[in-house]
């Protein structure tokens, strides 16, 4: 699967991933104090939806412009409802033809008590990223440090952190075969080293075979409760190009199975899809009790 964030930027997976993400932000800022929010795999934060490769992908005409299209009802959970407003506050900032990456959206709902350290491999991508932050005033309260690096290294670089809180999001390219491997390589050594942190973790879902195949393994490696939830437009069996979203949740906030339930729900139906069209929230490690 060859991913360039340029190309797929506003998707349904992004608007899938996005909301959780900021549903996950506000979860934790139920408590006063402080987290870290960690970007393992940041890109470039903003992406231009008329540029010539968002144009060819074409993909954000399915995604973000019926979720967020003119005619389209009120939102009826608060989930969708706070991505949307928080997409509108910075293209209010960007452009109304621009999709903020999960750094901005992050970066833009942090308090003063909170801070972000997003990594991208890609130099070039980083230096998008820092001038992405920068140029939106007021954005970060000087919280949020782009670095340059292996994601993988920094989940030992960054974890534990002084806050003993976190919130961490692996959302690799899935460019090579060797990506789901690593992942569950990665994930139980981050754990061993903060085994309370939030993870949330995006997946492709193309064949359902392959991905029942890997959060089977990921379910013989992990201890902490773990959700996964999946979105899909089309038959989750077929050669199209991509089906499905995915979040591997570890560690939860309380009652996220149901919202996610909720608000997962509405967002197909706003996104709309074939006949084969569907969602999921399940439990892969059950929640202790």
């Amino acid at each position: 699967m060859q991913y360039r964030h340029s190309f797929h930027a506003g998707n349904f997976a992004d608007v899938h991933k996005h909301v959780a993400l900021l549903a996950l932000v506000e979860a934790l800022q139920r408590k006063a104090k402080g987290f870290l929010y960690l970007d393992t795999h940041a890109g470039g934060g903003l992406y231009d939806l008329r540029g010539e490769q968002a144009r060819r992908g074409g993909e954000a005409d399915s995604g973000i412009a019926r979720v967020a299209a003119a005619d389209a009802p009120p939102p009826r959970t608060p989930e969708l409802a706070a991505y949307l407003a928080a997409l509108a506050r910075l293209r209010a900032s960007t452009g109304a033809a621009t999709y903020p990456g999960s750094p901005l959206l992050a970066a833009g709902a942090l308090r003063d008590v909170d801070r972000a350290t997003c990594v991208e491999f890609i130099a070039q991508e980083a230096r998008h990223l820092s001038r992405a932050l920068d140029a939106i005033a007021g954005l970060t309260h000087g919280k949020v440090r782009v670095e340059t690096g292996d994601g993988y290294a920094a989940l030992a670089s960054q974890l534990p952190p002084k806050e003993r809180r976190a919130l961490v999001l692996i959302d690799p390219p899935y460019e090579s075969a060797d990506e789901f491997p690593r992942l569950a390589d990665a994930l139980p050594e981050a754990l061993r080293r903060f085994d309370s942190g939030v993870y949330v973790i995006w997946f492709p879902v193309k064949r359902q075979r392959d991905t029942d195949l890997w959060l089977a393994k990921m379910t013989r490696v992990l201890e902490q409760p773990t959700l996964a939830a999946q979105l899909w437009l089309h038959p989750r069996d077929t050669a199209v190009g991509l089906n499905g979203s995915g979040l591997l949740i570890v560690n939860p906030p309380w009652q996220a199975d149901v919202r996610l339930s909720l608000w997962q729900e509405e967002l197909r139906e706003r996104l709309g899809g074939d006949a084969g069209s569907g969602s999921d929230v399940k439990w892969l490690v059950h929640e202790r009790t």
